[in-house]
């Protein structure tokens, strides 16, 4: 199994600053007397009161398994604080940076982890055909809160053959352009609403900048062995604005093939940006560039005045260098990459989910608090910045950067139609292997359009 395309972008990613330390204080939950007053038993008990239906875990561990690891790690476990305290359980974290090569050894050898954080569905479907008495449907308690506090497609894309086997933990939305406010305001530019208007922006940058010198778009899609992975988020992105969400699932589950003419169509609309010399690549060099740009430096030209426009996901915050203000009236923000009209609202996006390998009492308890607006509320307090949830009860407040607020707003309007990764949901030897390396030579060497999707087409899985 190929490595996901989630984790290796993960490793891609500059480090986020240290977390914060959580807010809520719960030393008192476990209900040992210190001499406290009659009011500090009352509020003791209120913060644990939501943690009642969990019962008594006392002495019960939990093992969980992930890709997340370093200061990610780090947030992870300092958001598991209230479940320790108020249940008395004990979660064992392991990150690992070999986690999808050694999940499926952890599984055949009979030691597979209690919970599992899977990061692409992709993954978890050859996992569950694959492994097929291993991993286990979610319980009643954590799958009656995905369909109280997420959208219809997070379960669905937890769900194999019909069964749920996975509830949402994280998620990123993809679907930005960053930009410099000042830059825009400076040049009595507005923010684009449509495909269309995005289009004539980028024609009107060039013409009032006749030199060449600055350029509407700067791009990097350069990611050590995961190379050409930010090309196929162009991609998707516009295959959801060209052909629509429907199509997109065609696509993603090849029921159309890849060389199908609405996909042409689609990479066409993508070259009209990424491989126009007069769009691309200010401040880094021709279109070739793109492709020995480093992803994470892609946009950096934003803020020397070279280029206007940068499309990248949420996530993208965590490498503007220290002492940039992301915000929108800071040194750069993102708007809504749109579609063809202000009626039509696909959102990219990504995410991880969580499984379990065991049935104990402890063990569906701590995936039902996963799902919980307790826990995605005490994420957000441990994560500075750089994390989101779609579950729809998330105090927005305790998001700490205006794009994490932005990018939840996305997630939970109804009005936004939201479509994961599609590489993520391919197998892994298209989505983690041609279409990255097919895309690259796309960019670098001018492969045609006709021959890359040939190519990707016939590099998919016959079985």
């Amino acid at each position: 199994m190929a490595r996901s395309t989630l984790s290796i972008k993960r490793r891609a990613l500059a480090a986020v600053a240290g977390g914060a330390s959580l807010a809520i204080v719960l030393t008192a939950c476990s209900g040992s007397g210190d001499g406290g007053d009659a009011g500090d038993t009352e509020a003791a008990t209120a913060d644990c009161a939501a943690y009642e239906e969990y019962g008594d875990l006392s002495g019960k561990t939990v093992s969980v398994y992930t890709t997340i690891v370093d200061t990610e790690a780090e947030q992870q476990q300092e958001s598991y604080k209230p479940f320790e305290d108020c249940t008395g359980a004990t979660i064992k974290y392991e990150g690992s940076k070999e986690f999808e090569a050694q999940l499926p050894i952890r599984i055949q050898s009979g030691s597979a982890p209690d919970i599992a954080y899977i990061p692409q569905p992709g993954f978890l479907k050859s996992l569950v055909q694959d492994y097929p008495d291993a991993i286990l449907p979610v319980g009643d308690a954590a799958s009656a809160n995905v369909d109280e506090f997420y959208t219809e497609s997070w379960r669905d894309y937890g769900t194999v053959d019909g069964t749920l086997y996975a509830t949402p933990l994280g998620a990123n939305v993809k679907s930005f352009v960053w930009y410099s406010p000042a830059m825009f305001e400076d040049a009595g530019y507005e923010i684009p609403t449509t495909w269309d208007e995005l289009i004539a922006l980028s024609d009107q940058i060039v013409e009032d900048n006749p030199d060449g010198e600055i350029k509407p778009w700067c791009a990097g899609i350069g990611s050590g062995e995961a190379t050409g992975w930010p090309a196929t988020d162009w991609m998707e992105d516009v295959v959801l604005r060209t052909a629509g969400p429907d199509v997109y699932d065609q696509w993603v589950n090849h029921e159309i093939p890849f060389n199908d003419p609405q996909i042409a169509d689609a990479l066409a609309t993508v070259g009209t940006v990424l491989k126009n010399d007069d769009y691309v690549n200010g401040g880094i060099g021709d279109v070739s560039s793109i492709a020995t740009t480093e992803f994470t430096e892609g946009g950096l030209p934003i803020l020397d005045g070279l280029c206007y426009m940068h499309r990248q996901a949420s996530f993208y915050q965590a490498n503007w260098p220290e002492g940039t203000t992301v915000a929108e009236d800071g040194d750069v923000f993102a708007f809504y990459f749109p579609g063809n009209d202000t009626e039509a609202k696909p959102v990219l996006g990504g995410g991880e989910f969580v499984v379990s390998f065991a049935d104990r009492p402890e063990v569906q308890a701590f995936q039902a608090f996963l799902t919980s607006p307790e826990w995605s509320n005490a994420k957000a307090t441990a994560t500075p910045q750089g994390w989101i949830s779609a579950n729809k009860e998330l105090d927005k407040s305790l998001l700490q950067s205006p794009i994490d607020q932005l990018s939840y707003g996305l997630l939970t309007d109804d009005s936004y139609v939201f479509r994961f990764d599609g590489s993520d949901m391919m197998p892994a030897a298209v989505g983690a292997g041609s279409f990255w390396t097919e895309m690259t030579e796309w960019i670098a060497s001018d492969k045609s359009d006709t021959a890359v999707l040939d190519a990707i087409e016939a590099s998919w899985p016959t079985s």
